[in-house]
């Protein structure tokens, strides 16, 4: 376990009113005070002469006047920003906003984005915000923002662009694969209140618990949803479905609170990086929430980070069935490393890993069960009909009393016609139940 005092997780991922980067980043602060071995040695001498011949030329000949502290940020930018996705250095607002971001209140659309070949790339809108309701979807590139097109800005002065007063509006040009023309959205920006954990009974027995980011409160809403479950089913269930999709991430000690609450035993996650604090594992406690009962995992595209280190470890822990499309693939560690301006460098220290040692970065978690995007229609909204005993003229009456199940089978229309995945993970916590019996 870490050592308070040298690391503590904060989130993953940054939340700027819209979110700049991937959600799914594990972060840990150091203590800035810790030396850095070696920092110094072997000076690249020829290249910082390029730098310092480059920098003049921009401070004498570029066509307006450029401050150092602006010449020298974007240098730290970019020089963080090319070595991957998830690098950044965090001005002291930024900072700020994302030792913030893990409360689940912040201002913006409520999107998860990156950056793509240029593009602003959603990663996956959050439940109930404003993108969500307007309808972006996990895929969707963001070309302009109002009348200014993306393609050469950075991914924080988009995100900049995107942040404003709750109550104004923007307008997103998106492009939508399987679309032949831009879409043009306009949203209203709002203060987002993301409730990461929420949950219902699908029917009797069978609970269904979402959770749409991991936050610091997140294990403990699980705790509490998963009792008030159990009381209105009037004792265990028969089994659970933990829908984790579009779920960006959060904090990693959430993601291992959520896989604890359902392994007695064993390892959890682990990371590997260069330097030592890198190196965590994380083990189960002998509990388990839901007494063994059978649990189905849904992921898509849109499951990043801390919700693959979940389903990872219930896959390789053989505790759940996951069910779905292939997750996003993030998986590697990032490490807030205060300055003393503060501002913060946001660093790539680490990968991690599955209990089986499985690396997830640029692989994500393949389902058990894959489930392919398909477009349902009812039949029974059709004009054709298959024929019953039932509807025969004159026919015979059962002899018994029949059973008041219309409403179970409402329900489960309902779930079927607008959610197929959840139907299908219904559809098989019963099959294991049939079996059990």
């Amino acid at each position: 376990m870490l050592k308070k005092k040298n690391i503590f997780i904060l989130s993953l991922g940054i939340m700027l009113g819209v979110f700049m980067g991937i959600c799914g980043s594990v972060f840990a602060e150091r203590d800035n005070a810790e030396p850095v071995a070696d920092a110094t040695e072997a000076l690249p001498y020829e290249d910082l002469r390029t730098f310092t011949e480059i920098f003049g030329r921009i401070k004498r000949d570029y066509v307006e006047p450029v401050s150092d502290k602006k010449l020298l940020e974007d240098a730290i930018r970019g020089m963080l920003s090319g070595l991957d996705p998830h690098s950044a250095y965090l001005v002291a607002e930024e900072y700020q906003e994302l030792k913030e971001g893990t409360t689940g209140q912040f201002g913006g659309l409520g999107i998860e984005v990156t950056m793509e070949n240029g593009f602003v790339k959603v990663v996956s809108p959050i439940d109930d915000t404003p993108a969500q309701r307007a309808g972006i979807k996990t895929g969707d590139l963001i070309v302009r923002l109002d009348d200014q097109p993306v393609k050469g800005m950075t991914l924080a002065d988009a995100v900049k662009l995107m942040r404003g007063e709750p109550g104004s509006k923007i307008l997103l040009t998106v492009v939508r694969e399987g679309m032949e023309a831009p879409l043009k959205i306009s949203l209203t920006r709002d203060i987002i209140k993301v409730k990461s954990v929420k949950n219902r009974m699908l029917e009797k027995g069978y609970g269904y618990v979402r959770i749409s980011s991991f936050q610091s409160g997140t294990g403990e809403s699980l705790k509490e949803a998963l009792a008030a479950l159990k009381k209105e089913n009037a004792g265990n269930l028969k089994g659970l479905v933990l829908d984790l999709r579009n779920n960006p991430g959060g904090v990693l000690n959430a993601a291992v609170e959520v896989s604890d609450a359902f392994i007695k035993s064993g390892l959890i996650v682990y990371t590997e990086g260069r330097i030592e604090n890198s190196e965590m594992r994380f083990n189960a406690a002998p509990d388990d929430l839901i007494d063994g009962a059978p649990m189905v995992v849904l992921i898509n595209a849109g499951s990043a980070s801390a919700s693959e280190i979940v389903a990872g470890a219930l896959q390789d822990q053989k505790r759940a069935v996951i069910m779905g499309e292939k997750s996003f693939g993030k998986g590697s560690v990032q490490t807030i490393l205060p300055t003393s301006n503060g501002s913060a460098v946001k660093l790539t220290t680490a990968r991690y890993y599955t209990p089986s040692g499985r690396s997830i970065q640029a692989e994500g978690i393949e389902p058990d069960i894959a489930l392919a995007r398909v477009k349902l229609e009812n039949l029974e909204k059709s004009e054709f009909k298959p024929v019953k005993e039932a509807d025969l003229s004159h026919h015979l009456q059962n002899g018994k009393a029949k059973e008041s199940k219309e409403e179970a089978l409402e329900k489960e229309k309902e779930t079927l016609e607008k959610d197929y995945p959840l139907y299908q993970a219904l559809t098989l916590l019963k099959g294991i139940s049939i079996m059990k019996k």
